[in-house]
């Protein structure tokens, strides 16, 4: 998606605003960029991303929640291909 789309899609911020702030997820290696004609086109990695948000699940739940294990075992496995969309049982809050 170009800064612009992603800009539009959350609350309207300025294209300029949210390319800073994705110039600092490229930096950190979460996201990649590549350039579409005049746009520029940024794209998860999302074994990155999941490795991240699994780390910060860890950290705040000290590896005692079970449904940061859940939610990290979904992340893990995580190819960052689109799927059919599903019910999924941690989306209901069942276990």
């Amino acid at each position: 998606m170009s800064a612009g789309a992603i800009a539009a899609e959350l609350d309207g911020s300025a294209a300029s605003r949210v390319s800073f702030h994705l110039g600092h997820l490229e930096n950190a290696k979460l996201i990649t960029k590549r350039r579409n004609g005049r746009s520029i086109i940024y794209s998860a990695i999302f074994p990155q991303l999941s490795d991240l948000v699994a780390f910060l699940m860890r950290d705040c739940c000290q590896g005692h929640c079970k449904v940061c294990d859940q939610a990290i075992t979904l992340f893990a496995q995580c190819t960052g291909r689109p799927t059919e969309p599903q019910t999924s049982k941690l989306a209901l809050g069942r276990t």
